[in-house]
């Protein structure tokens, strides 16, 4: 596979992935760190990573609304609910696995 074309379909899934949690905020990002070890805001981090390595001017905030679909602190007042002890319960067991 040509370069371009593996670098087109990765920037497709990706954009895929982000509609995908744009249009179901009830996936709440505790639950995306217990199951799958990442969530919006490890997104946010490496879509401003990637802009710096291309020199690009972005912000934390401005990586933040391209990965929530509006400011963070609007996601966070309009859909982020408490996390559950068991939640965080789990949150802490994975964090501590990670650790050893």
């Amino acid at each position: 596979m040509e370069q371009q074309d593996r670098v087109e379909l990765e920037a497709a899934s990706f954009r895929s992935l982000v509609a995908y949690l744009q249009e179901h905020p009830e996936v709440q990002n505790i639950d995306l760190m217990n199951l799958a070890g990442f969530c919006r805001n490890c997104m946010s981090k490496w879509y401003l990573a990637a802009a710096k390595e291309q020199h690009l001017d972005l912000n934390e905030d401005e990586a933040k609304e391209a990965i929530y679909g509006m400011p963070y602190g609007e996601w966070k007042k309009r859909y982020q609910q408490k996390a559950s002890a068991e939640q965080l319960a789990a949150f802490e067991a994975r964090q501590a696995a990670q650790d050893n």
